[in-house]
């Protein structure tokens, strides 16, 4: 595995990507329609709307521009179309992009209108598409490429099966001086000791505490029990009762390496190795802070069968539930089950999952992909003016 030759695109940064996407991107939620007109018009542009955009203030905004401009700046993204209502946060965006150094168009919509907008964006969008299209891919290291990790809709086969594959592809990773992302902060609950064990020193330990007690005093501070949302139904389901149960389970898939840092979230990592991020606990919320902190490969154990997939980073989905595998199969790219009914065990489930990242990397579509599971879901930290 350490000598498979990998191919990946470099950008005008020197970071490396493992997909070649142009990307529409909306500033704001009014922004949408245009956004997707366009993508219409010209179907190799890739369209990327959400929810939100509009009235935001403090923390709350820059989280929503550190996303965007992330996930325009990804390495998996060759170019960018940035359309806005308004001028002045288009080109914060467009401005953020352009710092990598790939190709950036905004577009506002005040004294244009949607039509006009949309026909500029298909014309300049077309032209970014056919550049793209002549960009090559090149041999890469491993430690090039970064990595993240979640799960979801955990049952009792993810901490036995699908999370212990990970940690594999974890500790492979960094072992070779790669850098890889987990978060989930409220499912740390009950395992958290056991990361502020592993980071690299105090400084590390102090910023990672923080992040999880701020986490657990905003769940206080709304005087609600998190019991149905953590463990979830799904969750419940498949035989998890408790959220120290599910800790467990998410803890086992980030391997045995030091945590080297401890970032806030949609920041990108500084430091290779394993790196923590503050994030929700919610898939596509998670997938896309990571995704927008530079991740261009995502490795998603699941237990009863997630289906989360996202516009810019691949996810591939890792399973041993033997039931899961058989009636979600077309979700689900590495079946693992096999290391339950001990057929293999698990330095060999990790060669399997090392061989499929692998192919991923050299540009195999990860079921999600294949199916068009693009779920883009940007974090709202308070509510808008």
């Amino acid at each position: 595995m350490a000598n498979a030759a990998l191919t990946g695109y470099r950008r005008a940064d020197g970071r490396v990507g493992i997909r070649n996407h142009v990307v529409v991107l909306a500033v704001d939620d009014l922004s949408n329609a245009a956004v997707e007109g366009i993508a219409r018009l010209v179907p190799g542009l890739l369209p990327i709307p959400h929810a939100y955009g509009r009235l935001q203030f403090g923390e709350d905004l820059e989280l929503t521009f550190r996303t965007l401009i992330g996930t325009g700046a990804n390495p998996n993204v060759a170019a960018a179309v940035v359309v806005g209502i308004e001028p002045a946060w288009t080109d914060r965006v467009a401005d953020g992009i352009e710092k990598t150094g790939k190709p950036v168009v905004r577009l506002s919509i005040e004294r244009h209108g949607d039509l006009d907008t949309i026909a500029e964006g298909a014309r300049q969008g077309a032209k970014l598409l056919q550049d793209a299209s002549e960009i090559h891919r090149v041999p890469v290291e491993r430690h090039e490429v970064m990595m993240s990790i979640k799960c979801g809709e955990s049952d009792t086969t993810s901490g036995l099966g699908a999370c212990p594959t990970t940690s594999e592809a974890v500790d492979r990773t960094v072992a070779a001086n790669g850098t890889v992302l987990f978060g989930e902060t409220t499912e740390l609950t009950g395992g958290e000791h056991l990361i502020a064990a592993r980071c690299v020193d105090d400084d590390v330990r102090a910023k990672f505490q923080g992040f999880f007690d701020d986490y657990m005093a905003t769940v206080v501070a709304a005087g609600v029990d998190l019991l149905g949302s953590q463990p979830t139904q799904g969750n419940i389901r498949g035989g998890l009762t408790t959220i120290e149960e599910k800790a467990m389970g998410n803890i086992a898939k980030t391997g045995s390496v030091p945590v080297v840092d401890a970032l806030a979230p949609a920041c990108a990592p500084t430091r290779p190795g394993l790196n923590f991020m503050d994030t929700s606990s919610a898939a596509a919320e998670c997938v896309t802070l990571m995704a927008a902190a530079g991740a261009v490969i995502h490795l998603f154990p699941t237990g009863q069968g997630n289906i989360i997939g996202h516009p810019i980073e691949p996810v591939i989905k890792i399973t041993a539930n033997p039931l899961t595998a058989s009636t979600m199969a077309e979700h689900i790219d590495l079946d693992v089950s096999g290391l339950l009914r001990q057929d293999y065990n698990l330095t060999e489930a990790g060669d399997r999952l090392m061989d499929l990242v692998d192919r991923t990397i050299n540009g195999r579509l990860t079921a999600a992909e294949s199916i068009g599971h693009r779920e883009f879901v940007i974090t709202k930290l308070y509510r808008s003016a």
